[in-house]
């Protein structure tokens, strides 16, 4: 006789994934069951959730899209992530990838409408950490209204990575008639940031460093489509929109200024800094204009738009703090000047170097 399978034995039977104590292993990139496993237990119920309703996920290599509603042009951006540490006050590395691309189709002036993404993981990330990155980068899709609808995951031998890198993709549809360029800027024109700068920098400074402030530090990383469609809704002239990300305030003005052939001249009292984050830049020996943001923009507006710009800025809860930080002045030559706060002239050049790898 043929041994019988005994009956505790279920049929096709495959162990559950440990989300708690299991870690990522080559063959969760292999294209087998595993991967299947992964993407059916981690990243189909979470990504599910960011879809329209009644939208069906077939399982196909591509998403196919809903149609795009006859307007605006369509913009594209693509973001990778590669921040360490991976959670930091006020964000994680999910909610990063987001928050980074939605805000890249919002400063052209597009509604962010559907995101990809690909995971490279390394061998040996603890499971409970990608589930909790997927599960942040959901939430934050579902709050900026926006699908994932596409992705991939890689898994590279331990050692090859730091644990987690994230590459998005983002489309968006523009307003009819709207275009924003850093090419675009004219003197003349006023400069407006939304809020304090170098948050994000420090923040993710101070959970790599192990440092503590009397006053806790967190990140800005939002989205800011919201935002920006309340600027759009003034009419206001709007020429450029930004989010000083990497190099900070200071580089991304210079790179206005040399792709638009203008001067800038700030007001360095004009510029909010939260007094925590200046008094660790200022025991780092940093400076918070090149200090990285992830939640907030420059504005560059006709100066007679300028007040009523400013005025939808804050009163929107990602704008409250918005301010007119300086003027766009005749330079051909793009160079960016700040009066100090002691009344003198200081050159904000463009950064030099990376005091802070790895902070997006």
């Amino acid at each position: 006789m043929s041994p019988t399978k005994p009956a505790s034995v279920k049929p096709a039977y495959v162990r559950p994934l440990d989300l708690k104590q299991g870690r990522v292993d080559l063959t969760h990139g292999a294209g087998g069951r595993a991967s299947h496993q992964l993407i059916e237990t981690v990243f189909r119920p979470a990504f599910t959730q960011t879809w329209p309703g009644g939208w069906q996920d077939a399982g196909d290599d591509g998403a196919v899209l809903p149609a795009i509603p006859a307007g605006g042009k369509l913009v594209m951006a693509t973001d990778a992530h590669v921040v360490s540490p991976l959670f930091f006050p006020g964000g994680d590395i999910g909610s990063l990838a987001v928050h980074g691309t939605v805000n890249d189709l919002a400063m052209m002036g597009a509604r962010p409408l559907h995101l990809s993404v690909s995971f490279i993981l390394e061998e040996g990330l603890p499971l409970s950490d990608l589930v909790r990155v997927v599960q942040s980068m959901a939430r934050a899709a579902r709050e900026a209204e926006v699908a994932i609808v596409a992705g991939d995951t890689k898994v590279v031998e331990r050692g090859k990575a730091d644990r987690l890198y994230i590459s998005t993709t983002g489309l968006g549809q523009c307003r009819p008639g709207v275009q924003l360029s850093g090419k675009l800027a004219q003197a003349g024109d006023a400069v407006l940031l939304s809020g304090s700068v170098g948050d994000h920098g420090v923040a993710i400074l101070s959970q790599r460093e192990g440092l503590r402030f009397d006053a806790p530090i967190e990140s800005d990383s939002a989205a800011l489509h919201g935002l920006v469609a309340h600027m759009l809704d003034t009419g206001a002239a709007l020429r450029v929109l930004r989010d000083p990300t990497r190099g900070g305030l200071a580089t991304t003005l210079n790179e206005i200024a040399v792709a638009s052939g203008v001067g800038m001249q700030l007001d360095e009292s004009a510029i909010v800094v939260n007094p925590t984050v200046a008094a660790a830049c200022e025991f780092m020996g940093l400076d918070p204009l090149y200090m990285a943001n992830e939640g907030k923009l420059i504005a560059i507006c006709a100066a007679s738009d300028a007040e009523r710009l400013l005025s939808a800025m804050r009163a929107h809860p990602l704008g409250q703090q918005a301010c007119r930080i300086g003027t766009v002045t005749p330079s051909p030559s793009g160079l960016v000047q700040m009066r100090t706060s002691f009344g003198g002239q200081r050159m904000l050049d463009w950064l030099m170097g990376d005091p802070l790898p790895r902070i997006c």
